[in-house]
């Protein structure tokens, strides 16, 4: 289905730019999401912005996958920089800048730093 929507729409189009379930799937099955969620996040900064929600949600799915791939500092210091952009762009009481919060505080308890998990701090 992606082949066709790349070669009908052209691959700037936005309906081709959701490959995040690609993505996912590709990371499920341990085919190289990462690479997947990078190439889509470079065509999501080019063509949507960097501040544009499904920009801000492949950030995020990147981050995760980075984590579970074994760099929880590597995910830890993404969802750090991912969310002090959501709070400028979405607010702090967004519903995805609070999960984002949470994925920090996560990851950061993962690379061993309990204190800065605990005290919701970048």
């Amino acid at each position: 289905m992606l082949g066709d929507q790349v070669r009908v729409l052209g691959p700037g189009h936005p309906d081709t730019l959701t490959r995040n379930n690609l993505a996912y799937w590709r990371r499920q099955g341990r085919g190289g999401s990462g690479a997947a969620f990078a190439e889509l996040l470079a065509d999501h900064i080019r063509i949507l912005g960097p501040d544009h929600p499904k920009t801000l949600n492949t950030r995020n799915n990147l981050a995760y996958w980075r984590g579970e791939a074994g760099d929880a500092a590597g995910a830890a210091h993404a969802f750090a920089e991912l969310l002090a952009d959501q709070v400028q762009v979405l607010g702090p009481d967004h519903p995805r800048t609070v999960t984002t919060r949470n994925n920090l505080a996560y990851w950061q308890e993962r690379e061993g730093d309990a204190a800065k998990a605990a005290d919701g701090r970048p």
